[in-house]
């Protein structure tokens, strides 16, 4: 499976058929419940007939964003990924959150609707008190199988999603290694352009 893909799966909530393997309950607690609900909201936008078609993308995308981005915890996401150099940027914390959302929101905002037609099996789900995992494995249509874990927490009434883990690989690590490189050798405001500029990756 190529990059491209798996990257397309990482935000792909909304554009996802989700089916459960036999004998086990679909979603047996609160995160997977809160999960699949964002999922069939998702698939009503997609398949709303007054959303369709070019001159629809627009509000079909501002649709889709207000179901899809709810169930995810930016903020927790951006801190994660920042690791150790959170701390030392305090002042900067907001500004870092705000550039990082845009680069999700920007990066696979055309993938998310592209891969229409994939299927989630849920395997298994572990939850805790602050902590849960819940395990699936996506099918392509042309039956490539990749496993992905949501990783959530507790956000209120909420469980929203931190991290997701495609082939163990997980998005928020693979954004941490990045932006350490960048850090490694310049301030937080030149991360912070480069994320804007979509250019991060570039080594200083």
């Amino acid at each position: 499976m190529t990059n491209l893909y798996k990257l397309t799966l990482i935000l792909g909530l909304g554009t996802i058929l989700v089916v459960g393997t036999v004998g086990t309950r679909l979603w047996a607690s609160a995160p997977g419940e809160q999960v699949k609900a964002t999922i069939d909201q998702v698939m009503e936008v997609l398949r709303d007939p007054k959303l369709q078609g070019p001159t629809k993308k627009a509000e079909r995308r501002e649709k889709l964003r207000q179901v899809v981005l709810p169930r995810f915890d930016f903020a927790e996401m951006a801190k994660r990924a920042l690791g150790n150099n959170w701390n030392r940027y305090p002042d900067k914390q907001g500004e870092f959150v705000t550039a990082f959302t845009q680069l999700l929101e920007d990066t696979y905002a055309d993938q998310i609707e592209a891969a229409n037609g994939d299927k989630v099996v849920y395997l298994n789900e572990r939850t805790e008190k602050d902590y849960s995992e819940v395990n699936t494995k996506v099918i392509s249509p042309k039956g490539e199988e990749t496993p992905m874990t949501y990783k959530l927490h507790p956000v209120g009434s909420d469980w929203k999603v931190f991290d997701i883990v495609v082939e163990n690989i997980s998005i928020v690590n693979n954004y941490r290694s990045q932006f350490n490189r960048v850090l490694s050798n310049a301030p937080l405001d030149e991360l912070i352009k480069r994320i804007k500029e979509k250019r991060f990756q570039k080594s200083s």
